[in-house]
């Protein structure tokens, strides 16, 4: 059955309209951005197999404009719409950094940090520089190593501080074995960069461990001196 014969109560584009995307599957979800199947197919029966198969959305999604091309149901054109897509929603997400609002929580910071880094396939360190008033100076990839491990350096972090003249700093790094749980070596690197920042009067808000699921912010668990925090 074409889609414009289901009953409109079932439709994907009506029920986005009338609750809104959040009401949708994962699978309605890929039944409107697909429109329609490949000859001879339910579009429904497509986005359920890609799902099944090459899910779930996230791995999906994960996959680079080559890989998805080959995907049964996609193809060239819809692939790099995908892709396209997703650089859109990353693209908001940098926005929101961007334009000139104070972060007064981890939880702005935390997202971007997970879009940015949750399916890299090893370790990186990154960081957001801060102005006074806790505005976005400019974000960088700092250090990359190996599956579950990258060396991190407090005095380059500080060096990057001072040329981008910032007042406070946000760092984090990914797991890519999937937990957030920061290690002992995390709290550990986190220390040292709070004192090598404070040495020259810059204040490091927070430290974000992304993995699987909801990142971990060492400012919530209250792994950051008083001083150095969101309210300090």
């Amino acid at each position: 059955m074409d889609i414009k014969e289901w009953p409109k109560n079932e439709r994907p584009r009506e029920r986005l309209l009338a609750q809104g995307p959040r009401a949708l599957s994962d699978v309605d979800l890929l039944v409107l951005f697909m429109g329609t199947g490949p000859k001879g197919r339910h579009v429904l029966d497509c986005a359920r197999e890609l799902l099944k198969v090459h899910g779930p959305l996230r791995k999906l999604l994960d996959m680079d404009a080559a890989r998805l091309m080959d995907l049964p149901g996609l193809g060239p054109a819809r692939a790099c719409k995908l892709v396209a897509a997703l650089e859109l929603a990353n693209r908001y997400l940098r926005a929101q950094l961007d334009r000139g609002e104070s972060m007064r929580d981890p939880c702005a910071a935390a997202r971007y940090f997970k879009q940015q880094l949750r399916s890299r396939p090893q370790e990186v360190f990154a960081a957001l520089f801060l102005d006074t008033r806790n505005r976005t100076l400019g974000y960088e990839e700092l250090f990359t190593g190996t599956i579950d491990a990258a060396a991190v350096y407090p005095r380059e972090v500080v060096r990057r501080a001072l040329l981008h003249n910032a007042a406070a700093v946000i760092v984090s790094h990914n797991h890519p074995s999937g937990s957030a749980e920061p290690s002992r070596a995390d709290r550990e690197i986190t220390q040292h960069l709070q004192k090598a920042l404070g040495l020259v009067g810059i204040r490091l808000l927070d430290h974000v461990v992304v993995g699987e699921g909801t990142p971990v912010s060492m400012a919530e668990r209250g792994w950051l001196e008083p001083t150095l925090s969101f309210r300090g």
